[in-house]
């Protein structure tokens, strides 16, 4: 039995019922990392003495008759820019090399306190500035399916390590996408929960209004469960929901089996001819199948869809150009010497932050300038308002809208790296659910002529997880996508 192929939930049991330790279990994934991660690139950092450590006190903690918790024993891979004590924290950036975490991200002290194992930080787009994960400043990832392809961004280490199987989870983080379309593009699930659902507290900001973190997982009711570790309020989050932590589903009553009943919203904008052709046969082929499952299909218009990249790229390069003030050369990580204070802000900029980071930083400090502030960024936060609200009417008549998650599948690398505007273009079905603030989930549903995975994406109501999880758990039991493995890697 290979334990690196089996769900989470699988793991779970074996170690619950002695089958295996948690040392053993660590010990498989850390060796099948070894295997495959020089052909990847997934990891940025593995802490393999961490790991076992941990193990072996949860194996003493067990044997001893304390209750194990939901996550016992199993490892979990963590997105660059989320802060573990003791572990390099850079954001894939030169500006934080030599920089080491001095506490724990909320989410990690969640999963820790369930049980889980940190195992390892991934590689990301500078700071999540990027689609494809090549604006790494330290190494390129491949895409498990076939390794000459994007394995999609800014999350694309952790999508790509839990595509391996490498981890039987991981967290990314969401500022337009970054955790749904690596999802997509690697053949996996990811989920970007409602803005304040997961604590925020420890991830490194981009757009402190549209980050959220959330988990890359192979099937979704990994996901369900692991997100219900990672939800509820946290007071060292100001923008933290009151809301108490998501209960998982049981398999009590037939409305949590089935999409009979629900009204699915089938958007015309997320179909449109700019879309690839194999990404619209494969979700249309999705929502055909799950109409014949009892759901209704309503035809629904979101025209401010047109409007969301360019909403978006003015108020995520605003607040990012603000947070981004602080990696200076004073307080953290690299530090240029230089005989002027000005001499030295600039320097150390000028060789920390890659080209991705530098144009959005530039962009974001001439929107915020002075004379442009009402003409852009206070522009682009009424679009986003009306993006809101044309969500909220449209969730008046529907429980979920779906459509595909990425535009196009998996490119080759370096393919678009020098024209910046056809990579935002991929983000174009991702951004609108964060300018919204609302649940948003990517699932496998086909395949393009290549063999490349295409995601569906199915989005809810502020605060409806639940809905958007049932949809979901319907579609995986038509098909067995999630259970397939990237053979190129494999062979």
């Amino acid at each position: 039995m290979d334990l690196c192929l089996l769900p989470a939930r699988k793991l779970k049991e074996l170690l619950l019922n002695g089958e295996i330790s948690a040392r053993e279990l660590v010990d498989a994934f850390l060796a099948r990392i070894r295997e495959l991660d020089g052909k990847l690139g997934a990891f940025l950092h593995v802490d393999e003495d961490g790991a076992r450590q941990r193990a072996r006190e949860l194996d003493v903690a067990k044997a001893k008759g304390q209750a194990p918790g939901p996550l016992f024993g199993l490892p979990i891979a963590l997105k660059d820019n989320i802060s573990v004590q003791g572990w390099p924290l850079r954001c894939a950036s030169k500006i934080l090399d030599g920089y080491t975490a001095s506490y724990d991200a909320t989410v990690v002290q969640r999963i820790k306190g369930a049980g889980g194992i940190p195992i390892g930080s991934c590689n990301m787009d500078e700071f999540g500035f990027g689609s494809s994960t090549e604006h790494s400043a330290y190494q390129e990832t491949r895409n498990p399916w076939q390794l000459d392809r994007i394995p999609g961004g800014s999350s694309g280490g952790s999508a790509a390590a839990v595509a391996a199987r490498m981890v039987p989870f991981a967290l990314g983080s969401d500022t337009g996408g970054s955790i749904r379309q690596p999802a997509a593009l690697c053949g996996v699930s990811g989920l970007k929960p409602s803005y304040g659902r997961v604590s925020r507290f420890g991830l490194v900001a981009f757009g402190s209004s549209l980050d959220q973190i959330g988990p890359i997982c192979h099937d979704v009711e990994d996901m369900e469960f692991l997100f219900e570790v990672l939800s509820g309020k946290d007071v060292r989050d100001a923008t933290s929901l009151d809301e108490p932590r998501y209960a998982c589903w049981t398999r009590e009553g037939e409305e949590h089996a089935t999409v009979r009943g629900m009204r699915i919203g089938v958007p015309a904008e997320y179909l449109s001819e700019e879309i690839d052709a194999d990404v619209t046969a494969s979700v249309k082929a999705a929502l055909a199948k799950l109409e014949a499952e009892g759901a209704t299909l309503v035809e629904v218009s979101l025209p401010m869809t047109q409007y969301a990249i360019p909403c978006y790229y003015l108020i995520a390069t605003s607040e990012a150009s603000s947070n981004l003030a602080r990696f200076d050369g004073i307080r953290y990580g690299k530090r240029v010497r230089a005989d002027k204070l000005r001499d030295l802000y600039l320097a150390t900029r000028e060789q920390g932050f890659g080209a991705e980071a530098k144009r959005r930083i530039l962009l974001g400090a001439f929107c915020l300038s002075a004379g442009y502030y009402d003409a852009y960024y206070h522009r682009a936060s009424k679009v986003r308002a009306a993006i809101q609200k044309e969500f909220e009417d449209v969730f008046q008549d529907v429980d979920v809208i779906c459509g595909p998650t990425s535009p196009v599948p998996p490119y080759r690398i370096g393919e678009r790296i020098e024209d910046p505007l056809a990579m935002y273009f991929c983000d174009l079905l991702t951004i609108p659910a964060n300018l919204a603030g609302i649940p948003a989930l990517s699932i496998p549903c086909g395949k393009d002529r290549d063999g490349m995975p295409i995601g569906l994406q199915i989005q809810g109501p502020k605060l409806g997880e639940a809905k958007i999880f049932r949809a979901a758990r319907c579609w995986q039991r038509l098909v067995s996508l999630h259970e397939e493995l990237p053979t190129e890697l494999l062979a």
